[in-house]
């Protein structure tokens, strides 16, 4: 069996790449962080470096 030691971020238009121990877990999707994980409510993207996602 092989485990899985990262995942793509489940936003869309998000390109991180995370642990999925670290993830903000959500409707079962792995989220790099709260921002992707509420749908960018506020407006406001992932904030990691390289990553101009805002839902």
């Amino acid at each position: 069996m092989t485990e899985v030691d990262r995942v793509k971020c489940a936003c869309p238009d998000c390109v991180c790449v995370i642990p999925p121990e670290q993830a903000v877990k959500r409707d079962g999707k792995l989220y790099c962080g709260d921002a992707c994980a509420k749908g960018h409510d506020s407006g406001s993207g992932c904030g990691h470096v390289g990553c101009k996602c805002t839902g």
